[in-house]
């Protein structure tokens, strides 16, 4: 596609390729040998004990969680991707705060209790949004702010997610899985570098976005059905050989980040967080595949009518997780509609559940300064101002 992104979120009936190139891929129908979540009976669990670890990784960071080293005196943050930011500065977007004065984005949402700020990271795309220059310019104000980054890498030149994960095209020549995972070393270890020396502190970084069977398997998103890579490269973990491929290409990352911000947290982030089914079977996976992470990341984009449930069952699915695989949760996005009826009680529910549970070092609000776009779970009304339901989620 060459049109930039942003033009197609601005045409109408394209939402659905939005919603589905981020936490949306919730929204998306992904065949990944998972099973039904189990019903949760208590909607807010409240767990503040350490119960260890269950059936998962070592404090090496080997074949499973790795706790890792955390000085940070806040141990549960409340962030935001605001990835678009600088693409809808561009588009000359204004913002306000809630008294109705005219100013940064940013700085609006860090005086409303932003904590954290994710970005994601594009290996060459068209627009050159999202690449490392732009992923620069925006972590560099999240420093001059006090946040913490997070640096959430596609290794796509767009949009990766459930229902596709392109290989970049400089990559596509790439016969082996040892050379794709160079390729992965080398980008995640160039970019990182170009932000450390630039004094950005990296607190947090996904290998791969939302990647519930995989990453670095489709060749293209244009055909139906979408041209895949060979098995020798393909990180499709259904396939022969592509579990042991996508742990190859999860460690790559692991490593690189490692080798820049020995301190930084690895996650490994998949989409539906109230179905735990799909994460037991992908991160079972590439444990046996000797899959290296230290925190696991979860996507949620509740309905309005089903909000409780679906909260319930992820805060369910946190402590489980965490036991089951000796490592921290994060919440890497959460959304809904900007004027949902519940999305302050979703929001309020959500913050104060993860909260109380042990382990669980965050919530994500994914883009939640958009407004007047066809994507429509931003968190700001129509007049450029944070909605009461986000007052509410910074406020908790």
């Amino acid at each position: 596609m060459k049109k930039r992104l942003f033009n197609i979120f601005m045409l109408a009936g394209m939402f659905a390729v939005a919603f589905a190139s981020c936490g949306g891929g919730d929204e998306e129908s992904v065949d990944s040998g998972t099973t039904n979540p189990p019903t949760n009976t208590d909607p807010t669990p409240n767990d503040t004990t350490n119960t260890g670890g269950n059936n998962g990784g070592n404090t090496g960071g080997n074949n499973g969680g790795n706790p890792g080293n955390n000085t940070d005196t806040i141990s549960f943050y409340k962030g935001a991707d605001m990835s678009w930011i600088t693409e809808m500065e561009d588009k000359n977007y204004s913002f306000y705060d809630v008294d109705g004065n005219k100013g940064e984005a940013m700085s609006i949402l860090t005086n409303m209790g932003m904590q954290a700020l994710r970005l994601r990271v594009w290996v060459n795309p068209s627009d050159n949004y999202n690449n490392k220059a732009d992923v620069l310019k925006k972590a560099r104000r999240a420093k001059m702010l006090g946040l913490k980054v997070m640096i959430d890498f596609h290794y796509s030149d767009w949009w990766a997610d459930p229902g596709k994960q392109i290989i970049p095209k400089q990559w596509q020549a790439y016969k082996t899985s040892d050379e794709m995972a160079n390729a992965v070393a080398e980008h995640t270890t160039d970019v990182l570098e170009t932000l450390k020396m630039n004094g950005v502190d990296v607190a947090w970084v996904q290998v791969g976005n939302e990647t519930p069977t995989g990453m670095l398997y489709d060749l293209d998103y244009s055909n139906t059905p979408v041209n895949k890579a060979s098995a020798a490269v393909s990180g499709l973990v259904s396939n022969s050989g592509g579990a042991a491929n996508f742990a190859k290409y999860v460690n790559a990352g692991y490593d690189a980040v490692k080798s820049v911000y020995p301190n930084a947290k690895v996650i490994v982030h998949v989409d539906r967080g109230d179905e735990l089914g799909r994460f037991t079977w992908l991160f079972d996976k590439l444990k046996n595949a000797g899959g290296k992470w230290d925190v696991i990341g979860m996507s949620l984009y509740p309905k309005n009518d089903t909000y409780s449930t679906q909260i319930g069952n992820m805060l369910s699915n946190i402590i489980s997780l965490r036991n089951k695989y000796n490592c921290e949760v994060v919440v890497s996005e959460i959304g809904m509609s900007w004027n949902a009826s519940n999305a302050k009680a979703a929001l309020t529910m959500l913050v104060r559940g993860a909260r109380s549970i042990n382990k669980c070092i965050g919530v994500f609000y994914w883009e939640p300064q958009c407004y007047n776009m066809s994507y429509t779970k931003g968190a700001f009304t129509k007049q450029g101002r944070p909605t009461e339901a986000l007052q509410a989620f910074f406020a908790e």
